[in-house]
């Protein structure tokens, strides 16, 4: 019985695996990599510009040697269906990096990287997300529309870096 359960329970876990939303997008941007990192570190903006995106708040934002921290509320939705999490933001200067893991809302857990590499006048950026909604049922229909919604994001940060930094 024990070999039974433990059987099911490595099933369960392959399936779960399967229906975890995780994505990566690589783009290379016209843009200084400086320029496209404060785009990215300026959370307050992303109404203005990212698919359903809301709202954004700021709670804390502080230095400390080369490491920025910010700690933000983002409000996600289309009609109805909208929720706020909170998320940890820790800019890594030195290793030109993002990372963002939640605090508190709708997701289970939330990892983000944000890597980026000048290319000339260029910028290459990836950008890895791995997440779990707490409710299972919106988990699986987010995983079916979850890269659709990671390229709809990327395009929008690509457009808003090249109309605001076009060749910088």
């Amino acid at each position: 019985l024990l070999t039974m359960q433990t059987k099911i329970s490595h099933f369960w876990k392959k399936i779960e695996n399967y229906l975890m939303p995780k994505a990566s997008v690589k783009r290379t941007i016209n843009c200084s990599k400086e320029n496209l990192i404060k785009l990215v570190l300026n959370i307050e903006d992303y109404p203005n510009f990212i698919p359903y995106c809301l709202n954004s708040k700021i709670y804390k934002k502080e230095t400390e040697g080369d490491k920025q921290y910010i700690i933000a509320d983002l409000t996600i939705g289309k009609g109805f269906l909208k929720d706020t999490y909170k998320s940890d933001v820790v800019f890594d200067k030195k290793n030109s990096t993002i990372i963002v893991k939640n605090i508190d809302g709708p997701l289970k857990y939330l990892n983000n990287k944000w890597h980026f590499n000048e290319l000339g006048k260029s910028t290459e950026v990836s950008f890895d997300v791995d997440f779990e909604l707490k409710n299972k049922f919106l988990n699986i229909i987010m995983n079916r529309s979850f890269e659709y919604g990671l390229t709809k994001i990327a395009d929008a940060f690509q457009k808003r870096a090249e109309e605001l930094f076009q060749g910088t």
